[in-house]
């Protein structure tokens, strides 16, 4: 889907300099366990800082802006060999074009300023206007044209692939109804079991809008798309059932799985996520996400050849010495194993932390994570 003037924005087919995370994502042979990072472009970089701080100091006013946008998500690419980039917005985006009031205050988290609670809430709720999201679909572009490159031949090539992401809509409720972040989820719980037909009725807005909103940024350029289902492991299991996951497949089923004659590959993310494995495994990703409370070998053969995994470092791993970064990324490989089975059929590993990479972690030790994890992973492969 494509928002209104978005002709402009050109088809961009160049080929990939580095394709692994798109192969290792459908489960084909790559060189190396591909590595990118939940949070890549943030607060634990100078020069995020610095960009941030010529956007007033304002997350949105970056996020909003497609010159600096593009700037930050491309920030921790000239710094660390990542395989991946991801654009650099909010999982909020969506509910924000709803009307919703989104402002994020110093030292604070998210919060709407009208918060959807009662009925006349549910029932004003509406799908935003995707022009209102004009400036993701810019950025996705403005990414896109800056990952391109000349390799060895003088030919044009992108460096790596973009991801596109959204919030499930289960995650966008949970924000929607509480008005902001959330120790307990009482409000937004207190709705699920005492009014599920109001829940039901933000959620199905939510998905039908997620939907729309992910496949306007694979028109406009993204290779490859994260639906981050943060609050699914809050939930109790039938709930997460009802109102997290079989909302999630909806979108997953809406969304377009080929452009310009590539995949688009899926990946699905549960913080909390590990109890229904099995079941994300089913839900029509071709990758699942998972945080660091998994072992990444029970994982591995738990879902067989039905997906990916991605993950799943506890980001607190980064704060050790490099050494011991370095012994914990190769400690995780070795729990997935060598991806190439036996019988010559591959199954796909991303590394990944198991959340999002912490303001205050040192660079220097992502550096050595990323090091880490390509040459270890080499050594996987050379060994078979």
């Amino acid at each position: 889907m494509l928002v209104q003037g978005a002709s402009i924005i050109p088809r961009m087919s160049a080929q990939l300099l580095n394709d692994c995370f798109l192969r290792a994502c459908l489960r084909q042979p790559t060189p190396h366990t591909p590595v990118w990072l939940m949070r890549q472009a943030g607060r634990y970089l100078p020069e995020y800082r610095a960009t941030r701080e010529k956007a007033g100091n304002s997350f949105m006013g970056l996020a909003t802006n497609v010159q600096y946008a593009t700037e930050v998500t491309l920030q921790p690419l000239e710094r660390f060999p990542l395989d991946a980039a991801i654009l650099f917005s909010d999982i909020l985006t969506v509910p924000d074009a709803m009307g919703l009031g989104l402002s994020f205050g110093a030292g604070e988290g998210p919060r709407f300023a009208r918060p959807v609670r009662d009925e006349a809430a549910v029932a004003a709720l509406q799908l935003p206007d995707l022009n209102r999201l004009r400036y993701v679909f810019d950025a996705v572009a403005s990414i896109r044209r800056a990952l391109l490159t000349r390799d060895e031949h003088g030919r044009e090539v992108a460096r790596v692939p973009l991801i596109g992401f959204s919030g499930s809509p289960w995650t966008l409720a949970c924000y929607m109804v509480e008005g902001g972040g959330s120790s307990d989820y009482r409000v937004v719980k207190t709705m699920l079991y005492a009014r599920p037909d109001l829940l039901h009725r933000i959620l199905d807005v939510n998905a039908r809008a997620v939907t729309a909103y992910l496949n306007a940024q694979v028109d406009a350029g993204a290779q490859a798309l994260m639906v981050f289902d943060s609050w699914g492991g809050v939930l109790a299991d039938a709930a997460f059932r009802r109102f997290s996951l079989d909302y999630t497949r909806r979108v997953l089923a809406g969304l377009q799985r080929e452009k310009d004659g590539r995949r688009i590959p899926l990946i699905v993310f549960t913080k909390g996520g590990g109890p229904w494995l099995e079941d994300l495994a089913d839900c029509g990703a071709d990758v699942v996400g998972l945080d660091w409370t998994m072992n990444l070998g029970r994982a591995r053969a738990a879902v067989g050849d039905r997906v990916a995994l991605q993950g799943n470092l506890d980001p607190m791993v980064l704060f050790a010495p490099p050494e011991a970064v370095a012994q914990e990324a190769v400690a995780a490989l070795d729990a997935f194993g060598p991806p190439q089975r036996a019988d010559g059929r591959w199954d796909g590993h991303v590394f990944n932390l198991g959340h999002g990479i912490n303001q205050h972690t040192p660079p220097e030790h992502v550096s050595a994570l990323v090091e880490a994890v390509h040459s270890h992973s080499r050594r996987q492969r050379s060994a078979r």
